[in-house]
């Protein structure tokens, strides 16, 4: 007998047709003898609709009662859910955060899981009783329902999973795993068997939106083993691995040490509407980079790449950046305010929107040379100018024009050894 988490997204219980379907692969792991915890999302787009409702009533509304409003669409997720159960034969009992109870902070809105008491999920293990348990929301020391913010649910079932020692965690979606790139970009993607954590990590921070960041660290840190499978796979099937072994479909995500055979590069990820921003002869003296990036986290803007160059004399640097488009005029803003506020001095500033993201990831780039070299000579070959390039220890990033960025993608793939076998 298994212990098995196992978490259902928006698309996958968007209507009460689709939560039997969900429902079914459930039965196959009680059939199959394991206790199952069973973690639900809101329908897709209720939480959405859910939110608009309380705007409409107050753009100046109470944290509190926007949690109390919004986490009700999970609540009825997970009431159906404990229906259609009973109704094949599966013992079965809803819960909602604060009876479970998961513990949170009191950030209402974006409050973080500070404790799961394990004692009710075990006693309805023992009982032969599923527990459906609200995902993306918890309670706060005073009491009241809190929510957990964006990927709440999938950070929800991970820490279920830890807090009562399951075998694996299992988040259902509507993709059956987690590819080596984007499959609409190029046919030839392959269906990854196991990828480590550090790598769904980097993949999740750099556009890959399989796995919210939140749930992998969460994960990572807990060593809960996850699997990404798909709702919509027959779930009287075989349960065959991509690799065509018999085993768990889908994506295993696991420690490195579990990955016998490292591939130099995993994935290829690409993200779009990136915009540049460079600011010019900005006079260099100790904490000027600090006023340049707080002056963007004063007005809450995500900066990603960064690239600094100092002038011969010391004097001066030319710092560049990148920043969503949608943060675009925002950010343009601040510096201009805070250069006239004398927080930092600089002679210019130029920006553009529209630039792609295109990076390779892969946990073989520690033991190998070269791989950025190489990446840099892939995307030459193909004509493709490179504006920015920023690195980790499993990571190599670059900013191009939008208009390649498909074909970067898709050369680097290739270039790599990545597309399928049978392609």
């Amino acid at each position: 007998m298994g212990r098995i988490v196992v978490k259902f997204g928006g698309t996958s219980v968007a209507s009460v047709e689709r939560i039997r379907q969900a429902a079914l692969h459930v039965k196959r792991e009680v059939d199959a003898g394991n206790e199952v915890a069973v973690v639900v999302s809101a329908m897709s787009g209720k939480t959405n609709e859910l939110v608009g409702w309380v705007n409409d009533a107050s753009k100046l509304h109470d944290a509190r009662e926007y949690d109390a409003v919004v986490a009700s669409g999970e609540q009825v997720t997970a009431g159906l859910m404990a229906v259609v159960l009973s109704e094949m034969g599966i013992p079965s009992r809803s819960f909602q955060g604060w009876q479970v109870p998961i513990k949170t902070d009191d950030a209402h809105g974006a409050a973080r899981i500070v404790e799961i008491d394990p004692t009710e999920l075990e006693k309805r293990f023992a009982d032969g009783v599923v527990p459906v348990i609200t995902g993306f929301q918890g309670v706060a020391p005073s009491g009241r329902v809190t929510t957990l913010g964006r990927g709440g649910s999938d950070t929800s079932a991970v820490a279920v999973a830890a807090a009562v020692k399951a075998d694996r965690c299992d988040i259902y979606t509507d993709v059956d795993g987690v590819y080596t790139t984007d499959p609409r970009i190029t046919p030839k993607a392959k269906r990854l068997s196991k990828i480590s954590f550090e790598e769904m990590l980097e993949m999740a921070s750099l556009g890959a939106k399989v796995l919210m960041i939140r749930s992998v660290e969460m994960a990572m840190a807990h060593k809960v083993r996850l699997t990404v499978r798909s709702t919509f796979d027959d779930p009287n099937a075989p349960q065959i691995a991509p690799d065509g072994t018999p085993g768990v479909p889908g994506t295993i995500v696991c420690d490195e040490e579990e990955i016998m055979e490292k591939q130099i590069v995993s994935g290829v990820t690409l993200a779009r509407a990136e915009s540049k921003i460079t600011l010019r002869d900005v006079k260099d003296r100790p904490g000027v980079a600090a006023a340049i990036f707080g002056a963007l986290s004063d007005e809450s803007i995500v900066v990603d790449m960064i690239v600094q160059n100092v002038s011969e004399d010391g004097s001066t640097t030319d710092i560049t950046f990148t920043v969503p488009d949608a943060e675009h005029d925002k950010a343009v803003k601040a510096l201009k305010a805070a250069g006239e506020a004398g927080r930092f001095e600089y002679r210019t500033l130029t920006s553009a929107k529209g630039g792609a993201k295109v990076s390779v990831v892969g946990v073989g780039m520690r033991n190998h040379a070269g791989v950025a070299a190489s990446m840099f000579k892939a995307l030459a070959d193909k004509s493709i100018n490179i504006q920015l390039i920023t690195t980790s220890e499993i990571k190599t990033s670059v900013l191009i024009d939008d208009e390649y960025a498909e074909l970067a993608v898709r050369a680097l793939h290739t270039y790599y050894g990545l597309d399928k076998q049978d392609a």
